[in-house]
Formats: C-alpha cells, structure tokens, sequence
C-alpha cells in the first residue's frame, strides 16, 4: 500500500495542491487532503504534478524490435516494458498493411501475451483495406478491398485482441463495415481519399475516429471539401494526430486543435529501425523514412507529443495532458485506465514542472524510467 502525498493534479482546468493518493491493491483507494495511516508506505511527490499514465492507439515498435518484423511474445513483452517506462501505461500495437500470414501470426502472439500483459490492451490493424491513392508508407503489392470471408477469418481468430482497424470506408462493402461493428471493433477512417460525403456518412455510420490526421488523406481543397474538412465539421468524430513536427507542421497541429477541441488526440505512430521484410526503416534527423525516402514512422515518445503541444503549439497543459490519456480512453472505451477516481487502477505518472517523467505506476507497481 503507497500513500503518494505533497502532489497536485489536474481537475478539469483547476490545480489541485497538497493531495494524498492512497493506492491500495493496484487501484486509488483515496484522494484528497487527508492524514496517511500508518500502514501505507509514504512517497513525497514534493509538490509535482500527477496526470493519468498515457494511452497509445498507434505504435509500430518499441525498445528496438518492429513488432511487423519480429510478431512475437516476447517483442510484445520488450514494448510493454519499454513503453511503461516512458509514461505509456497503455497501448495498442499497430500492425501496418502486410501479408495476411503476418496477421495471423501477429493475433496469436497478441493472445499468447495478453495473459501477462501490462500495458498492452490488443492490437490496431492498419490495412490491408486501405485506397491504393493514399498509400503513405505501406506497399501496393499488399492494399486490398476486404472481403466478408477474410475479414471474419481474421476477427474470428482473434478472439477480441483486435481492437481497432484503419479502413478506406469509401472502397468497403457495407456487410464488412456492419460485421467488425457487430463484433466491437473500433472503425477509423485512414489512407483514405473520401470525400466529404463520403468521410461523413462514414462518420454517421460506425466510423468513429481518423487515423494520423491530414497524412495519407487528400489536403484541404477550398472548393472541394473531402476527409480533413468532413471531421472537422462532424459533431462526435475524432482523430488522431502526430505532434512531431515532422509528420504535421505545428502550425497546422495548433489550428486543429483550435478546430477541434477534445475531439483530437495524440498517437506517435512510431516506429523503430528495421532492415528485414516490407518495412525497412531508418531514422533520417528526427524522422524515420523507408528506403526510397518515404516519410514512415515518428521518432517521439508520447510525453515529447505532449511536450510539443504545449511548447510549440499553444495548447494548454491540461488540454495536452488528456489528448494522451483520457481522450484516447474514450475512443477505445477504456477510460477506467486513464481516470484518476477513487475505484480506478493506479496508472498514473509524477511529471516536473518541465515535464520531465519522474515516475511511472502501472496498476499501483512502480517501473524505473529511463531518466531515473
């Protein structure tokens, strides 16, 4: 039992100051001003801030294995670790187009792992049903329309870890799109060239977020209004987006904010070095790019996404801090990780003033960060 006291944390907008968090078997038994019981081991946060730990729904690889090149438990077990100690107490793995034996192979490391998974809350399959216009990174040879057959193959043998899938709607039959709905799959709308039309029937019928913002889809157009503009202007839709610098200017990362409010959150859709199958990465300044010199994955950790929003794109802390936790929760539909209330799971991080990680709890047990 840990009572973390002297911290301050965020509700809604308004500082709390001089809190006590008592964690007792893995969840928030308390919290408020109090006096620590005895039984509790006492740590002093000395006045820094407690946020809830980050939740990630797009990531190739972490800690040096892309999780495509090497589909393993133990790949998993390598990013679970790696990315609780860099404040991700939460994530999916990202899967990108490849060859639907890679899938498979993937789902039955996702299950093999989840039994003593940490962080690790399923997998993102991104593609193969993607528009051959908007490839971004993945190969051609692989993009294809979903069928029923396949498509039921892959989700039946997943048994529930695929949690969420990127899909061009616009080239989809409506029996696939009803079918991973009836199955609780979360649907984003990704490596599409939809337009408005097309993006918002999308958006009013399952779709209910948008993969890496303004990438892989077609740019505003003031005539020709399309995906970008479609989210926007739907009331309920989200999307994520990659705060790097690389993949979208700050600028623009500033004006979607502005623009969307609590409906954009933060991936990194990273990647990591890799010189085998159809993903050779290599990192090029602060971005990675593939062999061609194709813009791919990110170099950032959640925490630098953050970071940037706040330094460079005029986005208050509070604001920053829940697009990486609470707004992704709500998207997948697990904001018990992310909420710090009395009855939740302890995930949480101590961050300075700099915000610079200091702790990382995962369900009340402390990991070492790598600035420790």
């Amino acid at each position: 039992m840990i009572a973390i006291t002297n911290c301050r944390y965020l509700k809604g907008t308004h500082v709390q100051h001089n809190q006590t968090i008592l964690i007792k078997d893995g969840h928030i038994e308390a919290i408020g001003e109090m006096d620590v019981p005895e039984v509790y081991q006492q740590l002093d946060a000395e006045g820094q801030l407690i946020t809830p730990g980050f939740m990630e729904l797009q990531i190739y690889g972490s800690g040096g294995q892309l999780f495509s090149a090497y589909p393993t438990l133990e790949t998993l077990r390598q990013m679970d670790l790696d990315l609780i100690r860099k404040g991700t107490t939460a994530f999916l793995v990202c899967l990108a187009t490849n060859s639907i034996d890679v899938f498979y192979k993937a789902i039955e490391a996702a299950k093999a792992y989840r039994a003593e998974a940490k962080g690790f809350m399923g997998l993102h399959l991104e593609g193969p049903y993607l528009n051959p216009k908007r490839l971004g990174a993945h190969p051609e040879a692989y993009v294809k329309k979903a069928t029923l057959e396949e498509v039921k193959g892959l989700i039946e043998a997943a048994d529930g870890v695929v949690k969420m899938m990127t899909l061009a709607a616009e080239l989809q039959d409506s029996e696939v799109i009803d079918y991973l709905l009836s199955k609780g799959v979360v649907l984003s709308l990704g490596h599409s060239d939809a337009s408005f039309e097309q993006a918002t029937a999308a958006f009013n019928n399952g779709f209910t977020t948008t993969t890496h913002l303004f990438n892989a889809m077609p740019p505003i157009h003031h005539r020709a209004p399309n995906l970008p503009v479609a989210f926007f202007s739907h009331p309920t839709a989200h999307a994520s987006i990659i705060a790097d610098g690389e993949h979208v200017n700050f600028e623009v990362v500033k004006m979607a904010s502005r623009l969307a409010n609590d409906r954009l959150f933060l991936i990194t859709d990273a990647v990591t070095a890799c010189d085998i199958g159809p993903y050779k990465h290599r990192l090029q300044g602060d971005k990675y790019v593939t062999e061609d010199g194709t813009l791919s994955g990110s170099n950032i950790t959640l925490l630098q996404a953050v970071q940037n929003c706040v330094q460079h794109c005029d986005i208050e802390l509070p604001l920053a801090l829940a697009m990486a936790s609470t707004i992704p929760a709500q998207v997948i539909g697990r904001q018990e990780l992310t909420e710090l209330t009395v009855g939740m799971p302890a995930n949480l991080l101590i961050l300075s003033d700099a915000l610079a990680l200091k702790r990382v709890f995962v369900a009340g047990v402390e990991y070492l960060t790598p600035y420790n």
